[in-house]
């Protein structure tokens, strides 16, 4: 089952607050995949990139740019349940 995502946020020090279809909300940390994957690096490198977030089309995922994405299951599974932001 995939669990769609509505909308995405940048929160400061690299967390996401994620919406799915469903209503749930999660923050997602995304250091653990900063220091395991080269491409998550470039949060550390470039300016502003991690702000560029976008919901990728269907909700099937988020992304940055063609090499750094990340699947709506993988958001839901990792993600920690939230009630606002």
């Amino acid at each position: 089952m995939f669990h769609r995502v509505e909308s995405v946020k940048a929160l400061p020090d690299f967390h996401l607050y994620i919406t799915f279809r469903t209503g749930e909300q999660k923050i997602y940390d995304i250091h653990p995949l900063i220091e395991k994957y080269e491409p998550f690096q470039s949060f550390l490198l470039t300016h502003k990139l991690f702000e560029q977030v976008k919901v990728a089309g269907g909700g099937y995922g988020i992304y940055w740019n063609e090499d750094i994405d990340l699947s709506c299951d993988e958001l839901y599974e990792n993600g920690k349940t939230s009630t606002a932001v």
